[in-house]
């Protein structure tokens, strides 16, 4: 077996090549994690989420990749920039967590990759793994010493924060590893106590069921309860993640370095005026559920009925379309964006529609936006 290049080098390396923080863990069972995956699936807090919960037993065992995997050289990138100012006063807008505004992971990769070059270089086997399911990237940072979890179940990197992406090099080149990092959190409940759905019933643990940034990700109705919670997001949340103290040390590093960074929303109208292809086009870097533009749509409803401004004789239109689409899913949830915006009169039509979630759309009482009396009468009584 040959030597493998000095430690010092390899983080030499991916810190030169946009890596924030390089740590090294042991390439054996995540146990704990596995246990963890295993009692909360059980207990339906993973809400039908596949990711690492879907096989368990591979997401937390790096030898299910590489059989003769000795190290897991682990790396963080971070995704926070300064955001504009971009709201708009003229029309509804979806706002965008941080992390889906760019593919940060493309970099990550890009700097896991020259790593993985040297160790192939040295006569290694070395393989990059990044969101791709195959590891609890997490667990795999903590275990490198890269930081501690979070009250919100995000890593925390000591005096960064948690707005990074993690990604690992898998390896049969021995290193000596790192020791995870102590918990850094203290008292601090701030993460919990912002979540708008109380998704976080305890430190450590998160319930998916309520998570929003996980329901705007699943299929089916979105939940009523939660709709007027999610406000304007069209995908992501980062409420948790925003209160946090520690990352109020990334945000200063970031703003005294970088470019503020456009892309935070995207104009609703766009999501519910436009094909398939495009908004496959547009918008398919994100997790949208079977690559299946309805979802997007359906998202894009809520925000719409969530919206403070005023129905505009666009908007009106806009509902209209939808009250008498084929898709039931997307006819109810127009029916609950007409109750939000106060146009109760383009439902008259609906009084006798055949699908029975169209039918529990209408019985629901929903708490209106605005007053029928705003509205433009010329539009809501048409054809």
């Amino acid at each position: 077996m040959p030597t493998p290049p000095p430690l010092s080098k390899i983080q030499a390396i991916g810190l030169r090549n946009g890596l924030d923080s390089v740590g090294v863990a042991r390439a054996e069972i995540f146990q704990s994690t596995l246990e963890d995956l295993q009692s909360r699936k059980s207990k339906g807090l993973h809400a039908g989420m596949a990711f690492t919960y879907k096989n368990p037993e591979r997401s937390t065992n790096p030898k299910k990749t590489m059989e003769d995997g000795e190290s897991l050289i682990v790396g963080a990138r971070s995704y926070w920039k300064p955001q504009k100012k971009n709201d708009s006063l003229t029309q509804p807008m979806g706002r965008v967590a941080l992390y889906a505004q760019q593919d940060h992971y493309m970099k990550l990769r890009e700097g896991l990759e020259t790593i993985a070059t040297e160790l192939s270089r040295s006569g290694f086997k070395a393989r990059v793994l990044v969101d791709d399911n195959a590891l609890v990237d997490r667990e795999a940072a903590y275990r490198a010493g890269i930081g501690w979890y979070g009250k919100n179940t995000n890593l925390l990197i000591p005096k960064r924060g948690s707005w990074f992406v993690l990604g690992s090099v898998l390896t049969n080149a021995q290193y000596q590893i790192n020791e995870p990092a102590s918990d850094g959190c203290g008292t601090c409940t701030k993460c919990i106590s912002s979540c708008p759905t109380n998704a976080i019933p305890s430190a450590g643990v998160l319930d998916a069921n309520r998570c929003l940034a996980w329901l705007l990700q699943q299929e089916g109705d979105f939940p009523i309860e939660f709709r007027t919670l999610l406000e304007d997001r069209i995908y992501g949340c980062d409420d948790c993640q925003e209160s946090c103290p520690a990352n109020k040390f990334e945000e200063r590093l970031q703003n005294e370095s970088k470019q503020s960074l456009g892309g935070a929303t995207v104009p609703i109208h766009e999501i519910l005026e436009n094909d398939d292809e495009y908004l496959l086009s547009e918008f398919g870097q994100w997790y949208i559920p079977k690559r299946d533009p309805r979802y997007l749509r359906r998202n894009a409803l809520i925000v719409l009925g969530n919206s403070q401004l005023p129905p505009s004789p666009k908007t009106i239109k806009t509902i209209k379309r939808w009250l008498s689409d084929s898709d039931e899913m997307l006819r109810g949830h127009a029916v609950w964006a007409a109750k939000r915006l106060g146009l109760e009169k383009l439902l008259r039509k609906l009084e006798n529609d055949p699908s029975l979630s169209v039918q529990r759309e209408l019985s629901y009482k929903v708490k209106r936006n605005f007053d029928q009396k705003n509205c433009k009468n010329e539009l809501i009584g048409g054809g």
